[in-house]
């Protein structure tokens, strides 16, 4: 068994419009450990969103990778086998997804049908992906499921989206999550509208999932307080490039981008001084209008000559971490 799950290669993704291309992600490479939490933390418009979207070939239109290659590992009992998501037929991605990878959007009220009960929904997704399970079988899993999540399933399965809360809901999507036993699950911001409470709770569920059941989990986030407490290992991206990756707790005690030490010194503290913040000035980039050489530099307050002129490229650490900066502040 590989230590990988998934690898990504050189991914570029575009969106072609009428009169110009926008490139969301450039020249991307990482890899997604088996087993794990890995997290991807940056601004809005970093590239999250498309890059984790790629995965399972969910780009929103007219969206597509242009270049690279993504591979999943795929576990079974005859063994491992490789599986070139880019290559798979619309017939195979539509098995493959939910079975082998599965999502947990960002916005739950959205990602449900708002005219079918949680019970229907359940259902169908089952029988879409070939389950030859018995009506009594279906209810039996569909209970198990969420009273994994600690829902009640006889009131859940009969509601309807909006008859439900929002934690109770982003509870039933992670329960949609787990329905085929998936071997990866992404979560996109899966804790957006809630209330802080709720969104420790859900984390914690995450954590628990992650560790009881071996699902390996590619979390998106802004906030990189929740990455310290909750993932193995990091990516940093900033305007469509990954800036810095590696374990949590390396990337968060050398920091070697200044992009990664401009979001933790940006991280408010209920126990610090609130005038300790250091905001990162300036604003994410116009990925329209591009800056020449490092797509930092303009906020950056290392910059240098090289720093505008060309841009880094991604070097190797120790460990099996990669940095993209000139100053690979070591």
């Amino acid at each position: 068994m590989t230590e990988n799950i998934v690898t990504i290669r050189n991914v570029s993704i575009d969106y072609p419009l009428r009169k110009y291309t926008l490139r969301a992600v450039t020249n991307l490479s990482m890899d997604i450990k088996r087993g794990k939490i890995t997290a991807l933390v940056g601004e809005s418009g970093s590239g999250k969103t498309t890059l984790s979207s790629s995965l399972i070939r969910c780009i929103s239109e007219p969206g597509k990778v242009a270049e690279g290659e993504i591979v999943f590992y795929d576990t079974t009992d005859e063994g491992e086998k490789e599986i070139r998501v880019n290559e798979l037929s619309e017939k195979e991605i539509r098995q493959f997804r939910w079975a082998k990878i599965s999502m947990v959007f960002q916005a739950a009220q959205s990602a449900l049908n708002p005219v079918m009960t949680v019970r229907q929904q359940l259902y169908e997704t089952m029988t879409e992906h070939g389950l030859t399970l018995s009506k009594e079988q279906m209810e039996e899993r569909c209970k198990e499921l969420l009273g994994y999540v600690q829902l009640d399933s006889e009131r859940v399965l009969n509601s309807y989206p909006h008859e439900l809360s929002g934690g109770m809901k982003q509870r039933v999507m992670i329960a949609f999550a787990l329905l085929l036993d998936p071997q990866l699950v992404i979560l996109d911001e899966p804790t957006t509208a809630l209330d802080v409470i709720t969104q420790s709770y859900i984390f914690q569920l995450l954590k628990k999932i992650n560790e009881e059941k071996h699902i390996s989990m590619l979390l998106m986030t802004h906030d990189i307080s929740v990455v310290a407490r909750f993932a193995d290992y990091i990516g940093v991206m900033y305007g469509g490039r990954l800036m810095e990756y590696g374990t949590v707790d390396e990337v968060f005690e050398k920091r070697r981008h200044p992009y990664t030490e401009g979001l933790i010194g940006a991280t408010p503290s209920i126990i610090g001084d609130i005038g300790q913040m250091k905001p990162i000035e300036g604003s994410p980039p116009n990925l329209l209008d591009m800056p020449s050489g490092c797509v930092f530099h303009p906020r950056c307050p290392y910059c240098q000559e090289a720093c505008m002129q060309e841009e880094p490229q991604t070097y190797q650490l120790q460990g099996g971490a990669t940095c993209k900066c000139h100053l690979r502040r070591e």
